[in-house]
């Protein structure tokens, strides 16, 4: 694959280099970068781990990984691990960033980086504030080129832990040079929200609370918590899906327009739209949102029985939840977003749900059979299939004005979804660029956990009646009785 581009030069130190992340995600996206042309002859991938692994130990650690993606064409594969070093190293031990420092020097000599220098930290988040700490105290940062910082979630346990934890990195880091991963924003219909909304005066102009009735956000995955039982445990739903992936899809939805779309414009207004959530007093927040747990009946498909999971856990695998806004726009428009292990299917969507008009005239024509229109709905799909639909009402064919419903599609083709970058790669690229618009600010974060927190705070003095529903579902009923109480019911059942 060919694409022009412009070179990126810098040299990429990984922190958890022989991580499951960096395997499945990390060199299968700087490769893509590489084959497309991003990267090229001035960049170097340093790795490090408390692993003692030389550089062609790595090397076919990070060959194995690409070869799962792509298939070697021209020599790729060579030209590309050639560029990839390792650096045993303890994090927690000042003179080993000595070492390191030492090391990124000699590759930016090598291959000509221009002193840019990215630290990306995808290992345990307690280190984070350590490793900061120590790239500033043991002088790794460049003086005459960039130093960006990545890191991946989760940011913090609740509001304080992530204050705590931002006070740490940015005693070594400005907010413009931090880029907090939240892959979501990587993905390709998240970021064709502004595109729908911006772009199109059909679709803004209705886009608030006198022709919107309400809007549904709905992360919904097949699998249970399998390798991941034991963090899982310790997190649940609403930290490990609500406080980041819903909130950022949420804030695309509610966000103003911004005066020009640039990263600190987008960020902004992205930080409003969280800032005028309504933050739920405990009974509110017990009135508003529902919690669930998995389970079979026959200890298959049980959480409770899932390896590492306390058997007597209470930790939520679902979340529904009804958000309001505080402001003209959304005034009245309730958000409804839920997300869950074990459901009925892997998909995620957004369902703009329309107003009824204010006049049905076709419940009394004649032949009519007292059919009722349906409500408009714009669907966009997120995954597994990208693309939207617009539900309308059209009379059916035949004798009198019976109306149902006609749906408008668009699907990305099989071409356009190969030329779509994976979430990481974009978002690899995008911080290697400077470019945070798909990036979580510290604003946004903080907002978010202010709301989680009272929920949290509610559901850790209550017992809950776990497990509650069954797999292949889509969650218990209380989700639905959520909605049925407003006289609304899920777009998707």
């Amino acid at each position: 694959m060919t694409i022009l581009s412009t070179e990126i030069k810098a040299v990429i130190t990984l922190f958890g280099a022989t991580g499951d992340l960096a395997k499945r995600k990390l060199y299968p996206s700087l490769f893509n970068l590489f084959r497309k042309g991003f990267l090229a002859d001035n960049f170097a991938l340093l790795g490090t781990s408390r692993s003692a692994w030389s550089d062609e130990e790595f090397q076919a650690n990070v060959r194995e990984s690409i070869q799962k993606i792509a298939e070697d064409k021209d020599g790729q594969y060579d030209a590309f691990v050639k560029h990839c070093f390792y650096q045993p190293h303890d994090v927690t031990n000042p003179e080993h960033y000595d070492k390191l420092n030492d090391r990124i020097a000699d590759l930016e000599t090598k291959f000509g980086t221009e002193n840019n220098r990215l630290f990306y930290m995808s290992m345990a988040p307690r280190f984070f504030g350590t490793i900061a700490a120590n790239i500033k105290s043991q002088g790794l940062l460049s003086d005459d080129g960039f130093n960006r910082l990545v890191i991946e979630k989760p940011f913090g346990r609740d509001f304080e832990s992530a204050k705590q934890l931002n006070k740490e990195l940015t005693e070594t880091f400005d907010e413009n040079q931090i880029y907090r991963i939240d892959h979501y924003l990587g993905k390709e219909m998240v970021q064709n929200i502004s595109a729908l909304r911006f772009g199109n005066t059909a679709i803004e102009s209705l886009w608030n609370h006198r022709y919107i009735d309400n809007i549904q956000v709905t992360l919904s995955e097949d699998m249970g918590v399998e390798e991941r039982a034991g963090y899982y445990d310790q997190s649940g739903a609403l930290r490990d899906m609500v406080q980041n992936h819903i909130m950022q899809v949420v804030a695309q939805l509610a966000m103003e327009q911004p005066l020009t779309f640039t990263d600190q414009e987008i960020r902004e207004e992205k930080a409003k739209a969280l800032r005028s959530l309504r933050k739920y007093t405990p009974q509110e927040a017990a009135a508003n949102f529902v919690r669930g747990q998995y389970a079979a009946g026959d200890n298959n498909n049980d959480y409770r029985h899932e390896d590492g999971v306390d058997p007597e856990s209470i930790t939520e695998t679902y979340v529904a939840a009804k958000l309001s806004f505080d402001s003209e726009r959304w005034a009245g428009v309730p958000f409804y977003v839920r997300t869950g292990k074990l459901l009925a299917g892997k998909f995620t969507r957004v369902d703009v749900v329309f107003k009824k008009p204010l006049l049905d005239i076709f419940s009394n024509a004649a032949n009519s059979h007292e059919q009722k229109l349906n409500q408009n709905v714009l669907t966009i799909y997120i995954d597994p299939k990208p693309g939207f639909s617009l539900t309308l009402n059209a009379k059916k064919v035949g004798q009198g004005y019976t109306t149902e419903p006609a749906m408008l599609e668009f699907f990305h083709s099989d071409e356009q979804k190969a030329l779509s970058p994976e979430p990481y790669e974009r978002l690899f690229h995008d911080a290697l660029e400077g470019n945070s618009t798909n990036f979580a600010s510290w604003s946004e974060i903080a907002d978010a956990w202010q709301f989680v927190d009272v929920i949290r705070d509610v559901w850790d003095h209550e017992s809950p009646e776990f497990p509650n529903y069954t797999p292949g579902t889509m969650g218990p009923k209380e989700a639905d009785e959520l909605l049925a109480r407003d006289g609304r019911e899920w777009v998707v059942k």
